[in-house]
């Protein structure tokens, strides 16, 4: 992606869209947090503002592979792994772990983004009804998040709204 392209995630439409030079060159449908927006720590709320891609995790894992604390489990998500451990909230696929930049909105302190550990991360495609679902972070199709995943780079920014 050029230096004048973003993510922009709007949480009234579940989408994510790459804009490049004012286009919009693809848009994905996501699931954000079932709290609304918000930035503070334990909220389980979507943080808004501006953002960076801070870290991609997960390169050359496979689809559907389950991540624990940003790290690859082996093992790889089915519908009946899924019934055999109900309380788990799936990360799957890649992850792409966000950092806030905006000091005192979304980076330090009580309402910093990372520390949160929000990302933009696949689940279970079962679980992309098209309403707001997660525990903050944003959701997406696991073929979705890997196709978003292989097109952008470390450092992109992200603009997440209402």
């Amino acid at each position: 992606m050029k230096t004048d392209s973003f993510l922009d995630i709007s949480i009234s439409a579940q989408q994510l869209s790459i804009v490049e030079n004012g286009q919009t060159l693809k848009s994905y449908p996501v699931s954000t947090a079932k709290n609304g927006a918000g930035e503070l720590m334990g909220s389980e709320c979507t943080p808004t503002g501006w953002h960076k891609i801070r870290a991609k995790i997960g390169a050359n894992q496979p689809l559907n592979a389950v991540f624990i604390g940003r790290r690859a489990t082996g093992e790889i998500y089915s519908a009946d792994f899924g019934k055999q451990h109900p309380q788990r909230d799936w990360i799957l696929t890649r992850i792409l772990w966000l950092g806030g930049l905006e000091p005192g909105k979304n980076r330090y302190g009580n309402v910093d983004t990372t520390w949160r550990y929000i990302y933009i991360h696949g689940c279970p495609d079962e679980l992309m009804n098209g309403g707001p679902e997660s525990h903050g972070c944003i959701r997406m199709k696991n073929a979705d998040v890997l196709e978003l995943f292989n097109r952008i780079e470390a450092g992109v920014k992200v603009c997440i709204h209402e």
